[in-house]
């Protein structure tokens, strides 16, 4: 019996295919074929491959209309992009998001405005979280 991957992180080929049905949704394999960007075009039936590799891991569901299927992501771009994450922490920074965003900050990937824009999101988050715990705590 085969083993499960434990790492659900999606190829980059994998990728390329569901950022077109997360923006041409339902799709045909054509459809798929005709949107997905660079030169040369990718053959229907490595399209057609990769879009049954898809179904078979449950990140997109198929159903037949007419002679031919229409793909549609079971998985939101946002999830996979936090599974990205996730796996780029545990990888790469020992499970740390402190460190990745020391790793921005230090090969000046996060410019000084970028940082500005960060703190107010955090600062926001956080108020959030106060009176989300406050609601929570009065009941």
């Amino acid at each position: 019996m085969g083993r499960k991957r434990k790492n659900r992180q999606l190829t980059p080929l994998e990728l390329k295919i569901m950022k077109v049905l997360w923006e041409n949704s339902p799709a045909t394999v054509q459809r798929v074929q005709e949107k997905l960007p660079g030169e040369p075009r990718l053959a229907y039936t490595t399209v057609q491959t990769m879009l049954n590799v898809l179904f078979r891991k449950g990140k997109v569901k198929r159903t037949l209309r007419g002679r031919a299927f229409e793909y549609t992501p079971v998985v939101s771009r946002e999830k996979a992009m936090g599974t990205a994450i996730r796996d780029i922490l545990d990888r790469l920074f020992g499970g740390s998001a402190e460190s990745l965003v020391m790793s921005l900050v230090e090969s000046r990937h996060l410019a000084p405005d970028k940082l500005a824009g960060l703190s107010k999101l955090i600062e926001k988050y956080q108020a959030a979280e106060a009176a989300r715990e406050g609601k929570h705590g009065n009941t």
